[in-house]
C-alpha cells in the first residue's frame, strides 16, 4: 500500500504542478480518496475519503474563498512537489518529508 499511496500523492503533485507555489497563501484542498479512486485504488479511496492534500496556489481561483488560521496545518509535511499532507499520512506513506510552514493565515479556494 505504501507504493500505492506514494503514487497517489505524486499524481496530485503532477496534476497541479503548474499551479503550485510553496509560499502561497491561497490553497486548494484535494481529496486523497478521490485521487486514489481515479487511479483505481478503491481500498485507498475508502480509507482516505476524508483526508485532503493542500495544494498551495500560485494565483487565487475564482469562486468562494475562506480564510483559515495557518496553525490549522501544524504537523503537516511538505512533499517534494510542493503539496502538503497530514504528518500521519507521510509516515504511513513511508516518506520522511520536511515540515510544511504555512502563512499566518491561509485562504482556501473552492471551485
Amino acid at each position: 500500500m505504501t507504493n500505492q499511496l506514494t503514487e497517489v500523492l505524486n499524481s496530485i503533485g503532477q496534476e497541479y504542478q503548474r499551479e503550485i507555489d510553496k509560499r502561497a497563501r491561497h490553497y486548494l484542498e484535494v481529496s486523497i480518496g478521490e485521487q486514489a479512486a481515479k487511479l483505481g485504488y478503491s481500498d485507498l479511496r475508502d480509507k482516505f475519503k476524508n483526508t485532503y492534500a493542500i495544494v498551495p496556489l500560485r494565483e487565487p481561483r475564482k469562486g468562494m474563498k475562506v480564510r483559515i488560521d495557518g496553525r490549522t496545518f501544524v504537523n503537516y509535511a511538505e512533499c517534494e512537489s510542493g503539496i502538503a499532507i497530514p504528518g500521519y499520512l507521510a509516515k504511513e506513506a513511508g516518506q520522511s518529508l520536511q515540515d510544511f510552514v504555512p502563512n499566518d493565515s491561509m485562504i482556501c479556494n473552492f471551485n
